[in-house]
């Protein structure tokens, strides 16, 4: 029952993937009814199979973390295209989670997931939700600079051709960060609130990085909201806050869990 359901997401997220590339690959807008029907059950299928196979816990260890962010961000890729079209961000993420999930459920060893209470299920839903969000907004940031790049030398590919235009893509990545980065906030305030012994938990790094996210985003807000920072400053200050959440989530766990084979 679980493979078949996995199978079926896997093969879900690629038909999704192929119906969004084809047209913009032609330099033409991509239709939304169909791919985005498609990976909606592609996600339903996924988010499925975390809770069959997790027994609807919470298992935050490294592979499964990976998959479930993955799920995440495909569900809010998904709200975001309803409002904002953005076909080029499926393309991208939708095959990664189709890869994820493959490499949790057939490649991955078998994890236990940890008992949790409320408290901390909500810090880490808050987490993963702020996560999904800034992942986004940084992947928007990475086609903002590619339209940018290729404007400047006057060679636009049909993908990019295909994007909204600059502004739009812009306006959407900074109020993915404003929300974003009101998430972190609600994030580090309960861990602050609910988790205790940080160094037993081997969480001082993971505490450190976030802030030091939070910190950077908080920056560029201001920044934008002060002095209207946007262009190269707005995309660098994204990637660099959503390299220090990388370290935060996955570091600390792929150095323990994968180097040190020491279970979190």
């Amino acid at each position: 029952m679980l493979s078949v359901i996995t199978l079926g997401a896997i093969a879900l997220y690629l038909v999704a993937t192929a119906l969004l590339a084809r047209p913009l690959l032609a330099g033409q807008d991509a239709p939304r009814a169909l791919p985005l029907a498609a990976a909606s059950l592609a996600v339903g299928g996924h988010l499925a199979e975390i809770l069959i196979a997790h027994r609807g816990a919470l298992d935050l260890h490294f592979f499964a973390s990976l998959s479930l962010i993955a799920a995440v961000i495909a569900a809010l890729t998904l709200l975001v295209n309803v409002s904002r079209p953005v076909a080029g961000l499926g393309v991208i993420i939708f095959p990664l989670a189709a890869t994820l999930l493959a490499i949790d459920v057939f490649v991955a060893p078998a994890t236990v997931p940890q008992p949790m209470d409320w408290q901390i299920k909500l810090h880490v839903s808050l987490a993963l939700l702020s996560y999904g969000l800034l992942s986004i907004a940084a992947l928007l940031a990475l086609l903002l600079a590619s339209q940018e790049h290729a404007l400047r030398e006057r060679r636009l590919s049909r993908f990019l051709r295909a994007l909204p235009p600059l502004t739009l893509t812009e306006a959407l990545m900074f109020r993915l960060i404003t929300a974003g980065f009101v998430l972190l906030s609600a994030t580090l305030a309960t861990g602050a609130l609910f988790v205790d012994n940080l160094f037993e938990q081997h969480l001082v790094q993971k505490t450190v990085f976030s802030v030091i996210a939070w910190l950077v985003f908080g920056t560029l807000l201001m920044g934008r909201w002060h002095w209207g920072w946007r262009g190269r400053r707005a995309v660098q200050l994204t990637l660099a806050g959503m390299a220090m959440l990388v370290l935060a989530f996955f570091g600390s766990k792929f150095v323990l869990e994968l180097i040190l084979h020491h279970g979190i």
